[in-house]
């Protein structure tokens, strides 16, 4: 998990905060804006956490919305002070796009992320070997090295101690997909094996009988917060999509995990595949 220093967290307490007290005033957005005499976009880029907030602005905030807790005000301030430092991703901010900036603060902060992915192997679960593979089967892929960096950071991350609680399902025909050769299928099969050693990692497997479901063209992932509605991320040829404010779109895809989680197997019996492949794997190396 990132540090209380991150500017993703400070900007996300500030967002939370201030929309709460905006809330309690039952002031919209463009009726802050217009006593503000700001434009409604910054109202709106500040609510969602995509940008810094100065100590000026802030308190202009808490005034319009009569915040007087002295407590509360310091807290905000400090985090105001924090949201203009730079992301642990900043050093890869060559190859990031401003939506992938957007969906790592997303991750960054998340207290729960699950996600499913129709083809492949879910990307946090991804071995560097797999993740190259991956990028050698595309032409148009540059600066792949740096790539599979960023990828294998936001791993260590999420997976350190007093990281989220993850749930993948992966679907059995990414598990029999012979992403890089059999060589690297075997590494990859045994480090998810690895991953579910941690109490925090759920992983549930899709086989192929569960036949058609809701989600057959569409690979997704659910950021959870104990303090804020879940985000909804999509992938797929047109770019990538962060979804907070469709609460109709986050719900569908809430009770398609839900739905693709009771077609999965357990874990016990997806760890017993996972074992029959890398037996059948081994078996074909000899």
């Amino acid at each position: 998990m990132p540090t209380a220093s991150d500017p993703s967290l400070n900007r996300r307490k500030l967002r939370l905060a201030l929309k709460a007290a905006r809330d309690k005033t039952d002031l919209t957005q463009r009726d802050a804006a217009d006593r503000l005499d700001w434009s409604l976009s910054k109202v709106i880029r500040i609510e969602a956490g995509t940008v810094s907030l100065s100590v000026t602005d802030l308190q202009a905030m808490l005034r319009l919305y009569e915040v007087t807790d002295d407590a509360l005000v310091e807290e905000l301030e400090q985090a105001a002070r924090g949201s203009k430092g730079q992301s642990w991703w900043s050093d890869y901010n060559d190859i990031i796009s401003p939506p992938f900036a957007q969906f790592l603060g997303y991750e960054s902060a998340a207290d729960s992320v699950r996600a499913y992915h129709p083809i492949l192997i879910p990307g946090l679960l991804q071995t560097a070997d797999y993740i190259g593979a991956l990028f050698a089967a595309s032409p148009a892929a540059t600066q792949v090295q740096r790539r599979i960096d960023l990828r294998t950071a936001r791993q260590e991350r999420i997976f350190a101690d007093g990281g989220p609680e993850v749930a993948m399902i992966v679907d059995e025909s990414a598990l029999r997909r012979l992403v890089g050769g059999a060589s690297v299928m075997r590494n990859q099969l045994a480090h998810i094996k690895q991953l579910t050693d941690s109490q925090r990692i759920k992983l549930q497997v899709l086989p192929l009988s569960a036949g058609a479901h809701d989600s057959l063209e569409d690979s997704f992932v659910l950021f959870g917060y104990r303090d804020d509605e879940d985000v909804l991320y999509l992938a797929g040829p047109g770019g990538v999509l962060t979804n907070r404010d469709n609460r109709e779109m986050v719900a569908r895809y809430q009770e398609c995990f839900e739905d693709l989680t009771d077609k999965s197997m357990s874990q016990d019996a997806s760890l017993s595949m996972l074992d029959e492949l890398l037996s059948q794997l081994n078996v074909n190396r000899t």
